[in-house]
């Protein structure tokens, strides 16, 4: 698709954007306030935009922004879906577009929410203890230091890659980003209850899925692998169901469980706990996580954002360059990019569709 638009500029614009696209593809339009502002003071919201019979038995979701920076690749994939493809739909499936799930990350460039909590971590069993990441707090102090001084960068990440080595990359890796939930101000926070999003996601998926029998979703997702592939993630084991429906409509879907994925054995993750949403739907659903720079340079960007937040001024003289800074980790602005995110995209779609339409 060679008439894909740039990535927006900022969330207003992609908002703005994808309702007009929706729109103009003639979606029934719903938008959910969210009760925080925008990094300019604009309002935000999750946008549903949703094509086909409203009780159709078979619905496609595909949502942007769990990780709010993330949603400008999303955003722009879900409209251009919506400007070109719609009739790719079949008319016994239904479409819906979940646009900007983490609308304050997305327009504050963050990762997280307003609570500085990772959305991805958020959706642990609370009726047992939350898991417990000694590693993290060890490293915790250096993650996030109190100085970001070009001395205290160069220190702090000196020592970070010491533990990397001593302990190996994947268990930095799984210690850094697993999910931690004993440091508020740290990266990869899991919070200590269900978030805002989180809470309007498992009230809205219930309501709107009951009357479904089957479903896919398909979760938008950038920073891990290679520039530009889209690596197929489950959040299942192997052998479990919705896994083996992953892995028969999408053909090569990497587990969080089997070491395998670009991504750490992630606790907290929603996609694990969607099947929760609305039992008596059959679920099947994946992540696109889509490749943009090396992660040494994702977890620069991810620490002076943390950094900015807690001990900085997210309005100062530094916010500026650290937002382009973490804009840049997650989102490349070279066109080239977005295109070669959409094969993967249109693909995952088109199979969704096939497999779901009687």
């Amino acid at each position: 698709m060679s008439n894909l638009a740039p990535l927006s500029a900022s969330y207003r614009d992609a908002r703005s954007a994808f309702l007009t696209a929706a729109t103009a593809a003639g979606a029934r339009i719903e938008s959910h306030p969210h009760p925080s502002r925008g990094l300019d003071g604009e309002e935000l919201a999750v946008d549903v935009a949703e094509l086909g019979q409203g009780d159709a038995d078979a619905v496609v979701i595909v949502v942007s922004a769990t990780h709010g920076v993330e949603g400008y690749s999303g955003s722009a994939l879900q409209r251009h879906f919506l400007e070109a493809c719609t009739a790719e739909r079949p008319a016994d499936v239904a479409l819906v577009m979940i646009h900007g799930l983490n609308p304050y990350g997305f327009s504050w460039v963050r990762r997280v929410n307003e609570d500085n909590v990772d959305l991805n971590r958020n959706f642990v069993d609370r009726s047992v203890a939350v898991p417990a990441n000694p590693s993290y707090t060890v490293m915790a102090d250096l993650l996030v230091p109190t100085a970001w001084t070009a001395e205290e960068q160069d220190r702090t990440l000196h020592a970070l890659l010491q533990v990397a080595g001593e302990i190996g990359l994947p268990a930095f890796q799984q210690a850094v980003s697993g999910g931690q939930y004993d440091h508020p101000r740290g990266i990869f926070y899991g919070g200590t209850a269900p978030v805002w999003s989180h809470r309007w996601l498992r009230s809205w998926a219930a309501t709107r899925l009951a009357p479904v029998s089957r479903a896919a979703i398909i979760d938008l997702h950038t920073g891990l692998g290679p520039w530009g592939h889209g690596e197929l993630i489950g959040s299942e084991r192997a052998d479990a169901p919705g896994m083996r429906r992953a892995r028969e409509w999408w053909g090569e879907v990497t587990s969080m469980f089997d070491g395998e994925s670009v991504s750490a054995l992630v606790a907290g993750d929603w996609l694990a706990d969607a099947p929760s949403f609305s039992p008596a739907t059959e679920l099947t659903a994946v992540t696109i996580e889509y490749g943009t720079v090396d992660s040494l340079t994702v977890l620069q960007s991810l620490r002076a954002d943390a950094w900015l937040h807690v001990h900085g001024d997210p309005l100062g003289p530094e916010a500026a360059a650290i937002r382009a800074q973490v804009r840049a980790a997650f989102a490349d602005d070279d066109p080239r990019w977005l295109a070669a995110l959409w094969p993967r995209f249109h693909d995952v779609m088109a199979r969704a569709f096939e497999h779901l339409a009687w």
